[in-house]
């Protein structure tokens, strides 16, 4: 099997690695560095239940939050590299308008109270009387995590093309099959492909997929103070094991609109500290921004295309491309392999 896939964000690497270890010829067109895009952006949280995933989507990123170890394993041990996998568990305080709209939360076997709250992790602030405990959510340094899965594509062989954009997909009008994409580096083929492009994938296809910014920020905590990922209504605090701590993020319907803004930043900082307030004494040293790919009720369009026979779509992934690219991979490279839809992924599919 040849799989040309454009796009190497997580989704796109992580389905190369995958394909490649089936004995697939696999090349990846990025068109600017691999895992720079939303991959690089991201707080890498392993939350479907903090993000209050609900349906199908929740199904699917249980399943993937299942496979995580194992793929974490496999790939630390091809690659020697680490990508700061930690179970660490998400506090998700309920604000008194959660609890009004939603009394039975108090019922929930995850709800804690102040007191255990405090000795989960101590010195949130003193309004942070009620929340969820979700032990099993967690997190992976996504910076590290894209350079692991750029290492350990490369090491299976998987031909990465880099500065590689991609104009124009080529289909016979009666086979529906592509003949080839057009490419800065010429006309390129393959048997199967894989667009695998994010908020970008309108570039391409009309696809119902939009950019959604959003901007981050990061702090230093030299104490190592916080242990716990905080998942509040208004703000997420991921703290890494080697004390920066990741703030985001706000969500932003603006296109493709670049940069960091003052009230963007103020928004964060200001959220974050009212929640943890430790952090106003704490060294800020990184902002930064990205843009989520966006698809109608947050579904990712996962599966073949209904109009090209030799296309298959791994887009629309949202605020969850660093949970799902597993689950992503593992049925996309089952249904390439052996021709069968998982009933999971059949809940996906793009028509």
């Amino acid at each position: 099997m040849d799989v040309c896939i454009i796009g190497g964000g997580v989704i796109g690497l992580a389905l190369a690695i995958d394909l490649a270890d089936r004995g697939a010829k696999v090349t990846i067109l990025e068109r600017n560095q691999c895992g720079r895009g939303a991959t690089w952006a991201a707080a890498g949280m392993l939350a479907p239940e903090a993000e209050a995933l609900e349906g199908d989507l929740l199904s699917l990123g249980l399943r993937s939050r299942e496979l995580y170890a194992n793929w974490v394993s496999k790939l630390v041990k091809l690659t020697g590299m680490s990508c700061g996998y930690w179970c660490c568990g998400i506090i998700a305080p309920l604000d008194a308008a959660m609890l009004n709209e939603n009394p039975h939360l108090r019922q929930d076997p995850h709800y804690i109270n102040r007191e255990i709250i405090e000795r989960k992790q101590p010195h949130l602030a003193p309004h942070i009387t009620d929340a969820l405990w979700l032990p099993e959510d967690g997190q992976v340094n996504n910076r590290d995590l894209a350079k692991m899965l750029d290492t350990a594509a490369r090491m299976l062989g998987v031909h990465i093309c880099e500065g590689t954009a991609v104009y124009r997909i080529v289909r016979d009008d009666v086979s529906h099959q592509i003949t080839h994409l057009e490419t800065s580096a010429g006309a390129i083929t393959a048997t199967q492909y894989i667009l695998a492009t994010g908020a970008w994938s309108k570039d391409l296809l009309p696809l119902p997929i939009k950019p959604i910014k959003g901007q981050m920020a990061a702090i230093f905590d030299p104490d190592r103070s916080l242990k716990r990922v905080i998942f509040a209504p208004n703000i997420y605090i991921v703290p890494r094991q080697d004390g920066l701590i990741i703030l985001g993020a706000t969500v932003e319907d603006v296109g493709f609109l670049p940069a960091n803004t003052a009230a963007g930043v103020h928004q964060l900082l200001v959220n974050a500290i009212a929640t943890y307030p430790a952090i106003a004494t704490m060294e800020l040293v990184e902002t930064w921004w990205g843009f989520r790919p966006h698809a109608p009720a947050e579904m990712p369009l996962l599966g073949p295309h209904p109009q090209y026979q030799n296309l298959i779509l791994a887009t629309g992934h949202y605020r969850n491309g660093i949970l799902l690219a597993p689950v992503t991979a593992a049925l996309l490279g089952d249904y390439l392999s052996t021709g069968s839809i998982d009933p999971l992924l059949a809940k996906f599919l793009p028509q």
